[in-house]
């Protein structure tokens, strides 16, 4: 359980569950089992990277949540876990196709740099953009023909990393100051990086509505919805400085933006 936690699961599933989703709207048939094993595989190399290498920091706020400075796991075995599933991720996803697994090796390799120190840099946001850009191409390039994927599909899950990470660390942003993390959001500050977030999802929601097309109703609605959101969400962060609600709310929105690729998907099978 130490090593489930040590991994990050919440985002580990979501991520997974997302693409999977997505790749058994697209079309791909049986090879969605070989999506969500490359996926996950990546997924699981880049939380267990993370908490390996950030250890001798999370020990030093006491990051009780977390299991290896908790002493529910030793480091080693988080590292050895991280390179494992490292490895395992690249047949993973050549199973796809070397054309496919290109551009969902590139976006953990971006990941495993960001772990490494480009976390701290002003170029932070760039892994997210390139590993959330890369998982819809991974997913189309994998079907009959190697279609192109879409510039709008890949634009769209580009703007949904970059939204996603200046909302994953808002709960953080203090404690990695403290630490001497300074990528770009804690160099802009919480109340930039919140109305960045909410800009970037909601961007990614519009070229999601827009993109392929004239949109549907219900396309329509669910973009509305994450407005509404992002609306009461700017007025309750406005009235309680210091609250979780900007990334209650960005989580929301990004919820929202995953249901549309999904539905987006189906648009291409």
């Amino acid at each position: 359980m130490a090593l489930v936690r040590a991994c990050h699961p919440e985002p580990t599933v979501a991520v997974t569950a997302m693409v999977t989703a997505f790749a058994a709207a697209a079309g791909r048939g049986w090879g969605t089992v070989w999506v969500a094993a490359a996926v996950l595989a990546g997924q699981l190399s880049v939380g267990w990277s993370n908490d390996y290498l950030d250890a001798a920091r999370d020990a030093q706020v006491a990051r009780a949540d977390k299991p290896v400075p908790a002493g529910l796991i030793a480091r080693r075995a988080v590292g050895i876990a991280a390179v494992l599933a490292l490895v395992a991720s690249v047949p993973l996803s050549l199973a796809s196709g070397w054309l496919a697994a290109l551009p969902h090796l590139a976006g953990i390799a971006a990941a495993w740099a960001y772990n490494l120190g480009l976390k701290g840099t002003v170029l932070s946001p760039i892994p997210y953009a390139i590993g959330f850009g890369g998982l819809p191409a991974f997913v189309v390039l994998g079907l009959p023909g190697r279609p192109d994927p879409p510039a709008w599909l890949v634009c769209a899950g580009a703007l949904l990393g970059l939204g996603a990470h200046f909302a994953n660390v808002l709960p953080d942003l203090a404690d990695d100051i403290r630490l001497g993390v300074r990528g770009l959001p804690h160099r802009l500050g919480a109340r930039v990086s919140a109305a960045l977030a909410a800009a970037l999802l909601l961007a990614a929601s519009l070229v999601l509505a827009f993109g392929p097309g004239r949109p549907s109703a219900g396309v329509l609605g669910a973009v509305g919805a994450g407005v509404l959101a992002l609306v009461v969400g700017g007025l309750l962060a406005a009235r309680r400085p210091g609250s979780r609600a900007a990334f209650q709310v960005a989580m929301l929105v990004a919820v929202v933006d995953a249901a549309l690729f999904i539905a987006r998907g189906a648009s291409l099978g």
